[in-house]
């Protein structure tokens, strides 16, 4: 089973991907919002890894 960061990195790089691919604007700007959003909650995850570990 992958842990919640490893899943919502792989996730941002599948959206960017989409992103790249897509057709119109309107479905570029979705899967790019999508990829931010996965990337800032993979990157939540590492900062509440990192500050349980420095506590």
């Amino acid at each position: 089973m992958e842990s919640n960061e490893r899943y919502y990195r792989r996730r941002a790089v599948e959206e960017r991907m989409a992103a790249q691919r897509a057709m119109t604007d309107t479905a570029r700007a979705w899967h790019a919002k999508l990829a931010e959003d996965f990337a800032q909650r993979a990157s939540a995850g590492t900062a509440c890894i990192q500050s349980a570990v420095a506590s």
